[in-house]
């Protein structure tokens, strides 16, 4: 079995991570609360290789981060007003919003009501790779189907990932997830750090 490479996470590691992740590889990184596994969420194969590397239940929906406005707009096809204004309080921040999805997102994005979970990352290191990638990546947690989150490096070093970004261990909560409709209705479907209100 090759070893996996825990690098680390400064400007010369983050560009090898992105590297790494444009070319349809998967690497685990830091973010708010745990370790992720970033993976180009526009690239079929990128996506399938990390459902496989995790074992995930094909339920289960892997949400995103991306970087900015603009990127937001690669995966989503609208953003109720309700929407903007948590993105202007909460972003960036451990508030992953699912939104209505952009047309042609990959089965592993989105859900049953036609929504993608995303956020921008209030970690550096994560906002630093998001940016680097140039794309939005996956945010799926760095551990096997059931398995707790990976909290430090080494817990992330799972079978397939192609580098671990090292940056030290991250034990906060989990972020809060909150669907918003397209009429702005909003459901709290994981309670966490952020209160979204009523």
């Amino acid at each position: 079995m090759t070893a996996i490479v825990l690098v680390r996470a400064d400007d010369a590691g983050i560009a090898r991570a992105a590297e790494r992740v444009r070319a349809g590889e998967v690497v685990a990184f830091p973010t708010e609360s745990s370790y992720g596994l970033a993976a180009l969420a526009l690239d079929a194969a990128a996506l399938q290789r990390l459902v496989e590397l995790k074992g995930r239940a094909a339920s289960q929906r892997i949400s995103l981060l991306v970087a900015d406005a603009s990127m937001l707009a690669e995966v989503t096809r609208e953003l109720p007003a309700r929407a903007r204004a948590l993105i202007a309080a909460h972003w960036p921040g451990a508030l992953t919003l699912v939104l209505p999805a952009r047309a042609g997102l990959a089965p592993q994005l989105v859900n049953e009501h036609g929504g993608v979970g995303v956020r921008v990352s209030s970690d550096p290191v994560a906002q630093a790779l998001v940016r680097a990638v140039g794309a939005p990546i996956t945010a799926t947690s760095a551990n096997l189907g059931g398995q707790p989150a990976a909290t430090t490096a080494q817990e992330a070093s799972i079978a397939g990932v192609a580098l671990v970004l090292d940056d030290g261990p991250r034990t906060a909560a989990a972020s809060t997830v909150a669907e918003v409709a397209a009429d702005g209705a909003v459901t709290v479907l994981r309670a966490g750090p952020v209160d979204v209100g009523g």
